[in-house]
């Protein structure tokens, strides 16, 4: 007898989930560009020093991963939807504390409100919630929700420029207060309902003597090798994206410009993630890393080399290309290579370490500013850690492969 093809646990209502997903992040994720666009401003009120903005975003990624852990587990408890809406109450209440000035409650509303407890309670459990309405096209949906924090970069900072401009800092930060606020519980309450796949306990796979293993490694060598690439790539991923801005003010490009040539970036990084998503479902999430943090590393180069305003556009947008499907990828090799009942963990500890490295990378950057009061040193420092990724990563891939010749006879 014939046997019917498996089903799919992907409908119409898969892709109205990651959709509604996009939308959440997107508002989510616009709050932490405020600090990046008003760089300046925010440091003129502290003398001038641009680590301590710096570190406010810093903290926010920090936070972030760090809370995804907790969040992560709680969501899988509660559900997705009350951590969501609880996160995006949280972001609004760190907008407002960030609103009182720098320092410290610039800090605290960034590091604690924004980033632990509010992006904590959104970020990693989405990345969880939507990978579980997927078989096929993992991949994509991955690629496509996780485009949110860079759609908020192209779609917020020339309107954040225009605010801030017109009514300053905090007043931008407290309108977009209500509006995240107002966006996200209503898209929370209508979509994010309990997901279809069921998740099993965990079960050997790959084994050897009776212990599972990963690539012929021990699975968790495998997972701490990733984590460690995660954070030397995200890294220099983080430098243009939160001081983009600034830079090109210093080259005497005005801040309207600036705020536009990070939209470019992220803007190329939102669209072209989604074909890094159809790749990633065709060569697996390694090699997907792989080749998008060999570009990240020459794009990075390239603003070593360049200064002049249409050069810089075009470096920005090479960046946004490049670095935008590294992220994803690395969901997806985890999803690849360990248990399904292993993801509500496994995938936010390593969102804390792709967040450590954004929040390393970010605040490493203003600090060698205030030091040598130029970026070269900053950016040069990205590119190295870059370097370290891709001998990470190509490890792992070239392990990978073996492991699928030998299996191929």
């Amino acid at each position: 007898m014939l046997q019917s093809p498996p089903s799919s646990i992907e409908t119409k209502a898969s892709w109205a989930v990651a959709t509604a997903a996009l939308v959440t992040m997107l508002m989510a994720f616009g709050a932490a560009w405020i600090t990046a666009v008003a760089l300046k401003d925010i440091a003129a009120e502290v003398d001038g020093v641009r680590s301590i903005p710096a570190l406010a975003s810093a903290l926010a990624w920090l936070g972030s991963g760090v809370g995804g852990i907790l969040m992560g587990r709680i969501a899988e408890k509660v559900g997705t939807r009350w951590t969501v809406i609880f996160g995006s109450l949280m972001i609004a209440v760190g907008l407002a504390i960030s609103t009182l000035g720098p320092p410290w409650p610039l800090w605290i509303g960034h590091g604690i409100f924004i980033g632990l407890i509010g992006l904590g309670g959104i970020n990693a459990p989405m990345y969880i919630y939507v990978s579980r309405w997927f078989d096929r096209r993992r991949g994509s949906a991955l690629a496509l929700i996780s485009s949110g924090s860079y759609l908020a970069g192209a779609m917020w900072p020339p309107m954040f420029e225009r605010a801030i401009a017109n009514f300053g800092w905090h007043e931008t930060m407290l309108w977009y207060a209500l509006a995240e606020v107002v966006v996200i519980i209503p898209l929370a309450v209508i979509y994010f309902c309990a997901p279809p796949e069921l998740i099993l306990p965990a079960a050997p796979h790959d084994s050897a003597a009776g212990k599972a293993r990963v690539l012929g490694w021990p699975p968790n060598l495998v997972f701490g090798v990733i984590c460690a690439a995660a954070v030397l790539c995200c890294v220099p991923m983080a430098m243009p994206q939160g001081h983009l801005v600034a830079f090109c003010s210093d080259l005497g490009i005005s801040r309207s410009a600036g705020a536009l040539m990070l939209s470019v970036l992220l803007g190329t990084a939102f669209l072209s993630r989604q074909i890094w998503g159809a790749i990633s479902d065709r060569i697996g999430g390694l090699a997907t890393v792989l080749i998008g943090s060999a570009w990240q590393s020459a794009s990075m180069t390239a603003f070593l080399l360049t200064q002049n305003e249409v050069g810089l556009f075009t470096v920005a947008a090479a960046f946004g290309l490049g670095f935008s499907g590294i992220i994803p990828a690395y969901v997806l090799a985890l999803r690849e290579l360990f248990p399904a009942s292993e993801a509500s963990w496994r995938i936010p500890t390593l969102l804390l370490f792709s967040g450590a490295g954004m929040a390393l990378g970010g605040w490493l950057a203003g600090l060698l500013y205030d030091h040598f009061a130029y970026y070269a040193p900053a950016f040069a420092t990205g590119v190295g850690a870059n370097i370290l990724n891709l001998l990470l990563i190509g490890i792992l891939v070239a392990r990978q492969r073996l492991r699928f010749k030998t299996a191929m006879g």
